[in-house]
């Protein structure tokens, strides 16, 4: 027996030993992930005082790595969220030739909720606008010969064939086809269910979920964000609904359906009738925050050029068991991306050099509740006077738990950040390779996108497919991926972690220390569509 309690201590010091063993640059960011990885976080939902904890921690390693603060409250730059649902299933009326047609909650329509306006109503003639798609690098201007002013638009859900991959996931998105539908005088948009959007989730299956709830931002004049409220989307209808919103007019929907599958250009114009919709919207607030450090630049010419280096803290939080584990941890996603934005900081500190253009180390908050963090920070830096975002450098879910063998960086190809990051992975002996899920859409769904709308050149940088990635990122995706065992019991690669923030560490210094700006390419769809710098 006492043999036996003279050897406890040492089994109880064997993990502890072994973590020990690893290198310095390994142990840290092993320690990192440990802590914002750790039950006691209970998955750093944004908004939830775990979250503020994490926020903390990180603000106390960024003064560690000698970064100073930069938001509006010290180390912390406040973020007001917006959660919002519809508050009742809307009654929307159509009227044509003196008789009013009611369009069936469920069946034929589904309403949104609009944050900006809580109680929204609208009343007008439909303007068709097919997919609603302004392209002009692809000679596609949906809008041509139509007069939307002061009109309901309705827009065809989904993007046709043949679009690049990353510019269809942009174009598709409801709000964006919002946006230009405002820019063009609309006063309300309606997503009208496509064939391919039915065989997904049919609104009928959408129906008793209509109030799921969203988040945005709000401004410093205490209004909700959307991206397009002077013409909110409204609400979605279904075929049925489209089959009575159609009836009468020069444009058949039998039509509209046989353009989508034979893949050709949709008839648009006007539908005969009056539409009143309406949406009530119920909404909550509450408050988050970015954790912003700064490393000035030596330069006096360039340090009011800011690299940004940033990756999200928050995670999903706590949500429905798994194996009794019901605390959605974040290892992967997204402590080891926060893990090596620290070290990053810290490898800038070692070195004794600073760098010629300034660099802020964001961690930011509600990415998992739509990129809200990013968004709020793009928009509003807080950099002083003269000052200038020139380039984001997003680290997102790196999947650590594999030897290395080459890179993902989403966005590279389009501005001067590709040539960057490729000589920094040459450097390690790793190659860039492309999105190996282009399907996926991994390009706007992570926080780099808020920059890209802003108009910075932004990547997100992942871990590649060579070797034993393809199988260790399926593996993950499939079991691991929002979901509880996303922890620090997953075999996580150290060794490869400490290389993935090297590369980084060398893109960002070298982004730092260039002659040039960092800029888009010239053309790129992107660069042009948000007046990026270089593009044009």
């Amino acid at each position: 027996m006492l043999r036996s309690l003279l050897l406890l201590p040492l089994i109880l010091l064997a993990p502890l030993a072994q973590a020990q063993q690893l290198p310095p640059d390994q142990a840290a960011l092993e320690a990192h992930v440990r802590f914002l990885a750790a039950d006691a976080l209970r998955g750093r939902e944004a908004g939830t005082h775990e979250y503020d904890i994490a926020a903390q921690y990180v603000a106390a390693q960024m003064l560690g790595a000698g970064l100073k603060p930069a938001g509006e409250d010290g180390w912390l730059q406040s973020v007001g969220l917006v959660t919002y649902r519809p508050a009742a299933k809307a009654k929307w009326t159509l009227t044509r030739g003196g008789a009013a047609i009611p369009l069936q909650f469920g069946i034929d329509f589904v309403n949104s909720g609009i944050p900006t306006t809580p109680d929204f109503a609208a009343a007008g003639q439909v303007v068709f606008a097919g997919y609603g798609l302004v392209y002009p690098e692809g000679k596609r201007d949906d809008y041509r010969g139509l007069d939307v002013r002061g009109k309901i638009v309705a827009i065809y859900a989904g993007v046709p064939e043949g679009l690049p991959g990353e510019v269809a996931a942009h174009l598709g998105d409801d709000d964006q086809k919002a946006r230009l539908a405002q820019a063009r005088g609309a006063k309300a948009v309606i997503i009208v269910e496509s064939l391919e959007r039915r065989a997904e989730f049919p609104l009928e299956a959408m129906a008793p979920y209509y109030d799921y709830e969203r988040t945005t931002w709000v401004g410093p004049d205490g209004k909700a964000h959307i991206i397009a409220p002077g013409a909110p989307v409204v609400g979605t209808v279904g075929q049925a609904g489209a089959e009575k919103l159609f009836a009468g007019s020069r444009i058949k929907w039998r039509d509209v359906l046989a353009a989508d599958r034979r893949g050709i250009r949709m008839p648009s114009g006007p539908l005969v009738g009056t539409l009143r919709v309406a949406a009530s919207t119920r909404v909550a607030t509450t408050r988050s925050s970015n954790v912003v450090g700064v490393l000035e630049g030596s330069d006096p010419a360039l340090r009011n050029q800011y690299v940004v280096v940033s990756a999200h803290l928050d995670h999903v939080g706590v949500g429905e068991p798994e194996k009794g584990d019901d605390i959605y941890n974040g290892a992967m996603d997204n402590a080891a991306g926060v893990a090596t934005m620290l070290e990053v900081a810290r490898a800038f500190e070692a070195s004794g050099k600073r760098p010629r253009r300034s660099i802020l180390f964001v961690a930011l908050t509600a990415e998992e509740k739509g990129l809200v963090g990013s968004d709020y920070f793009a928009a509003h830096p807080g950099v002083p006077a003269g000052g200038t975002l020139v380039a984001d450098i997003n680290l997102d879910m790196p999947i650590l738990t594999f030897a290395m063998q080459d890179m993902v960086v989403l966005g590279g190809e389009r501005s001067s950040l590709g040539a960057t990051y490729a000589a920094a992975a040459a450097a390690e002996g790793l190659k860039v390779v492309p999105d190996p899920a282009p399907e996926e859409m991994f390009f706007v769904r992570s926080d780099h996108y808020s920059f890209v709308q802003a108009g910075i050149p932004a990547v997100s940088v992942d871990s590649g497919p060579g070797g034993p990635g393809e199988a260790a990122q399926r593996d993950f995706l499939a079991n691991h991926y929002h979901k509880p065992s996303d922890d620090i019991t997953l075999p996580i690669d150290w060794a490869a972690a400490a290389k993935f923030t090297r590369v980084n560490y060398a893109a960002a210094r070298a982004l730092a220390d260039d002659d040039a700006r960092p800029s888009w390419n010239k053309g790129d769809f992107f660069g042009v569509q948000f007046g990026g710098y270089g593009a044009k």
